[in-house]
């Protein structure tokens, strides 16, 4: 028997940290079995003592540290594109197809292996997916034709499909209820390591060649240390959480009005990761062309603009528990159109300045985006992780092909312009619930 709204509003918020085991389905009625199911309490105590504080926040940095690598490999990729470009005399949109090939690689697995690891889950896949990445970066090292550079994007794409799942519930899992600050701390780890790439690739990558790339495997089999570790951490978890009760977890909505969200949510997420397609895949040669500027200092206006992102990302997590994730959204999505549309007609130092001011503000939107999709559908932290970090990728991929094709057709500046009015899509924030409401209910 469904319990009243009150006790189904209290249910759902004692029970909302999700299971590492995933959702186990109860024997409801018929007209409620779609509406919930039951999940293993796994959550941690919320820092009831100091050393279960330091354990949560140990595993928070491990994690953060560890996205923090696998971006900086990932990261790589766009960094050489213009030393790639010359050396392999290659066009536009090879160079798009090879971000295609690792982000779509990524997009494609994640959703699966985030509905298997819910139901299933693999803690030593972490390390396992890291292996993969190093796999990649050595293959990028030592290629010597453009099908090889393929193969290797195809593999750091394949290591990233398997560390965001399990790491992002891994990240929840330790958040002790703080849930925006777990999912930005984890992912501003992520935006430091893209942010740092470019700058690593300017001093190690161009001195000294393709070559150099393979410098970064070191950073992988730190990654791969450190991983195991958490891995360990992740065991004992689903050890213990194994012997607690289940309880019947209520999704907050009905179905029809959390599909409608989730699809505002996806268009959201494709206006923010084209947009940042552009700028992460042709910023370099844009500045290049327009203002004449070296390709080393191309490398240092991209990381002004990836380290402000990550900035934001980080921003973005404490500011949504405190004040909505709707909020962020709007404020993310929507606030950052003034300034994508003046960036096609600044100047070199204007550049600089709204390249900030863009990357700040539309990075905060992701953590917040993610954290509202897991309150809609609690009990599916993989599934929901893996969807919107692999529909991230993917969408970023086949934007960066499209934006490839269509800046040999009509040139890097075009696109730019183009690329500007995608915010306007953050308007469909407005159709999105009110999580706060509905939580107090």
């Amino acid at each position: 028997m469904r319990p009243e709204p009150d006790d189904w509003t209290a249910q759902y918020r004692s029970v909302h940290h999700e299971s590492s085991a995933g959702p186990v389905y109860s024997s409801l009625s018929p007209e409620n079995a779609d509406r919930s199911h039951t999940v293993t309490d796994t959550a941690l105590p919320a820092r009831s003592s100091s050393a279960a504080q330091g354990t949560v926040f140990a595993i928070l940095l491990a994690v953060s540290f560890s996205h923090f690598l696998n971006d900086v490999m990932q990261s790589l990729i766009s960094s050489l594109y213009p030393m790639l470009k010359n050396d392999y005399k290659l066009d536009f949109w090879q160079i798009g197809l090879l971000t295609t090939t690792f982000q779509v690689t990524a997009s494609l697995l994640q959703p699966v292996i985030g509905m298997y690891t819910d139901k299933k889950p693999l803690p030593f896949s972490l390390p396992f997916g890291m292996c993969l990445t190093l796999i990649g970066l050595l293959a990028l090292a030592f290629a010597h034709s453009y099908e090889m550079l393929l193969v290797g994007s195809a593999f750091v794409g394949l290591g990233s499909a398997i560390f965001h799942p399990e790491s992002s519930r891994v990240a929840r899992l330790a958040s002790g209820g703080r849930f925006g600050l777990a999912q930005s701390l984890f992912q501003v780890g992520g935006n430091f390591g893209s942010a740092l790439g470019p700058l690593l690739a300017a001093f190690i990558v161009v001195p000294l060649g393709q070559g150099g790339i393979a410098w970064f495997s070191i950073a992988a089999m730190v990654g791969i240390v450190v991983l195991i570790r958490v891995s360990f951490w992740y065991s004992r978890h689903i050890a213990s959480s194994a012997k607690r009760a289940a309880h019947t977890l209520f999704p907050p909505l009905p179905r029809r009005k959390v599909q409608s969200a989730l699809i505002v949510l996806a268009i959201l997420v494709l206006s923010k990761q084209a947009y940042t397609a552009s700028l992460s895949s042709f910023y370099t040669f844009y500045v290049i062309e327009k203002f004449g500027v070296s390709v080393q200092e191309s490398q240092y206006l991209l990381f002004l603009f990836l380290g402000a992102a990550a900035l934001g990302t980080f921003l973005g997590g404490p500011i949504g528990d405190r004040f909505g994730a709707k909020t962020v959204i709007w404020f993310s999505i929507l606030g950052v159109l003034p300034f994508t549309l003046a960036l096609p007609y600044a100047d070199l130092f204007w550049t600089k300045v709204l390249t900030v001011v863009i990357g700040l503000i539309l990075a905060s939107a992701f953590s917040a985006i993610v954290v509202f999709a897991q309150e809609l559908v609690p009990g599916r932290v993989g599934m929901i992780a893996g969807i919107f970090f692999g529909f991230a990728f993917g969408i970023g991929g086949i934007a960066a092909a499209v934006l490839g094709v269509l800046a040999d057709a009509r040139g890097i500046e075009f696109v730019f312009v183009i690329c500007s009015y995608l915010p306007m899509l953050g308007l469909l924030t407005i159709f999105l619930p009110n999580m706060k409401a509905v939580r107090v209910a």
